[in-house]
C-alpha cells in the first residue's frame, strides 16, 4: 500500500502566495538582497520565461513566475495598476529589514515607527510593483488596550487632517 500523501506538502502553510512579476530571475535576486530570501527552484519554459519559481524568506514559501498575458498572468508593474495585495513580513529585526530592503531598490511608502497595535512596522514597494509591510512585534497588548491605542492614534490623525 502507498504511503498516505500530505494535502499540504511539507514546508507550506495553509496559505502560499503566489505573485507575478516582470522579470523572476531579477525579483528572485531582489528578494534575495532585500529580505534574505532562499531560492528553493525556478522551471524555464518556452522562450526563457520563468513559468515558476519558488523561494523561502524566513519560514515562509513564496511562488512567483514571469508576466504571461496570453494566461492573463499579470503584473503590476505590467499593467501600469498599483497593487491591492500587501506581503506582510514579521521578522526579527525591522529596522535592519526595512534598511537593507531600501538599499536593494525597494522604495518607502510608510515609514517604520512603532505603531499603535504593538508593532514597528513600515511600508515599502519593491521594483516590481508589489508591497510589502516589515513589522517586528514589540508590545502585546489587550483588546481593550489596542482599542484606546488606536482612537488616539485616529484622533490624532483627524486632528493632523483639518
Amino acid at each position: 500500500m502507498a504511503a498516505k500523501v500530505s494535502p499540504i506538502p511539507a514546508g507550506y502553510h495553509s496559505i502560499t502566495p503566489h505573485i507575478v512579476v516582470s522579470d523572476t530571475r531579477k525579483a528572485v535576486d531582489f528578494y534575495k538582497r532585500a529580505f534574505g530570501a532562499e531560492e528553493r527552484g525556478m522551471a524555464e519554459g518556452p522562450g526563457g520565461k520563468i513559468m515558476h519559481a519558488e523561494i523561502k524568506i524566513g519560514d515562509s514559501l513564496l511562488m512567483l513566475n514571469d508576466e504571461m498575458p496570453e494566461f492573463e498572468a499579470l503584473s503590476p508593474t505590467g499593467t501600469k495598476a498599483d497593487t491591492c495585495v500587501t506581503l506582510h513580513l514579521y521578522v526579527e529585526n525591522a529596522d535592519k529589514v526595512f534598511s537593507q530592503a531600501k538599499a536593494a531598490g525597494a522604495i518607502e511608502t510608510m515609514p517604520l515607527q512603532d505603531q499603535f497595535w504593538g508593532d514597528r512596522y513600515g511600508k515599502l514597494k519593491d521594483p516590481f510593483g508589489h508591497s510589502w509591510s516589515i513589522a517586528t512585534h514589540i508590545k502585546d497588548l489587550s483588546p481593550q488596550q489596542m482599542k484606546a491605542a488606536m482612537d488616539e492614534a485616529m484622533s490624532k490623525m483627524h486632528a493632523h487632517a483639518h
